[in-house]
Formats: structure tokens, C-alpha cells, sequence
């Protein structure tokens, strides 16, 4: 079970946290010709080794790479700018599909329960990793469908406070959820509801207030989910 966790963590750090936005561009842009693309795909492919640490498994580790590859020609090749939000979901399940598949075809092993409770750290870790700039990523392809640029404008905000306070919300809603305090996470709600509450009366703003709404619940949502899984597996 170790190993599948490995191989998901090594897909949220090369697919989030080390990719800058210039790469994506460029790829987009370049396509196969894009030099961004191969580097993209050898920092996977390195990520793949480090983590996992045991050169018996290079085959799978490789075959995952390829796979890895294989999904973003495609999506490259596919989306447009109509398509790019259903693209990046659809890219995003491909490649943990091609990793769980590889996984357990290459293994011919399936986990239990049982198996987990001396790899939850690093489960843990994971989770908490999927809850920063990933679920930030995520929630930007989500309302990348409407201008909101247009929507907030006028309204005066610290640069990126915004995806700062979804992650420390996501956060501290997962560890309420894993130390079973539901409470606590209706309390969490309550207090964003009571500061955003003058803004949203200011404004009169319909379309933001719904914004935020959705916002909010998405956050949340993902946040509970993850806890939840997280407990299960645990």
C-alpha cells in the first residue's frame, strides 16, 4: 500500500507544486515541441525513483512515466480554450487511473485495511499536500467558467489572500475531521459566514454571493471528503 501512496504523491508534487504556470503555457503553446513538456515529464520520472526508492520497480515507475506522457500529448492535442476546464479533469482522472491500473496489474496485489495503519503517516502527508495548492488548482479550473475577475472587481484584497484562506480552511477542517470534531468544522463555517456577511451586504452583489458560496462549499466539501477517506483508510 506504501508504494500506491508513493506513486500518487510523486503525481501531486510533479502535476502541482512543480510545475510553474510558464510550463503549462508553453506546452500549450509548443505542444510536443515544447521543451517544457519533456522536462515536466523527466521531473516525474525523478520524483517516481526518489520516492519510491527501490530501482526492482523500475519497470512499473517507467511504465507510469510513459503513461504520464501519453495522457498530456493527448490533452495537448485535444483541448481548446472552450475545453481546457474539462480537460484538466479529465487529465487529472486519466493519470490516476493509468497509476492505480499500473499499479495493481504490475503487483497483482490488491490492499486492505489492515495493511494501512503503519503507511497513515505517510497517507497523512499525502492528504495534506492534495489540500494545498492542488485543491487550489482544481477550484481555478471549477470557475475558470466565469469571469471573475470581473466579478471582484472594485473589491480591494491582499494579493492571493484568497487561495491562502481556502488552504488554511481545507486544513484545519481536515484535522477537525480526523480528530472527530464535527463541531468544530460547523464553528469554522459559522465564522467565515459572519465576516464575509458585511461584504457581501455592502456589495448587494448577487453573482459574488453566489461565488463565494460555491466557494465555500467546494472547499469544504473536498476538505470533508479527504478527512473521511482518510478515516476509512485509517
Amino acid at each position: 500500500m506504501i508504494l500506491l501512496i508513493k506513486l500518487v504523491l510523486a503525481h501531486l508534487i510533479g502535476d502541482f507544486i512543480l510545475q510553474p504556470k510558464s510550463w503549462v503555457k508553453s506546452k500549450e503553446k509548443r505542444k510536443l515541441k515544447s521543451p517544457k513538456l519533456y522536462l515536466h515529464v523527466a521531473i516525474h520520472m525523478a520524483l517516481l525513483f526518489i520516492l519510491v526508492w527501490d530501482v526492482s520497480y523500475w519497470p512499473l515507475l517507467l511504465i507510469i512515466t510513459v503513461l504520464h506522457f501519453i495522457i498530456d500529448a493527448i490533452k495537448l492535442f485535444f483541448q481548446n480554450k472552450k475545453t481546457k476546464r474539462q480537460w484538466f479533469f479529465i487529465d487529472q482522472l486519466l493519470h490516476l487511473i493509468s497509476i492505480f491500473a499500473a499499479y495493481f496489474i504490475y503487483t497483482n496485489t490488491w490492499f486492505t485495511t489492515s495493511e494501512i495503519p503503519t503507511e497513515s503517516a505517510l497517507l497523512l502527508l499525502t492528504c495534506l499536500l492534495f489540500l494545498t495548492k492542488p485543491v487550489s488548482i482544481i477550484m481555478q479550473a471549477i470557475f475558470s467558467k466565469w469571469n471573475i475577475e470581473k466579478l471582484t472587481k472594485g473589491n480591494e484584497s491582499l494579493k492571493d489572500a484568497g487561495k491562502y484562506i481556502g488552504i488554511l480552511e481545507r486544513l484545519l477542517v481536515f484535522i477537525f475531521i480526523v480528530m472527530n470534531h464535527w463541531e468544530a468544522v460547523g464553528f469554522l463555517i459559522t465564522a467565515k459566514s459572519v465576516f464575509r456577511f458585511g461584504d457581501l451586504k455592502e456589495s448587494k452583489h448577487r453573482k459574488l454571493t453566489e461565488y463565494i458560496l460555491i466557494g465555500t462549499l467546494i472547499s469544504f466539501g473536498i476538505a470533508i471528503i479527504t478527512g473521511i477517506i482518510f478515516q476509512i483508510l485509517v
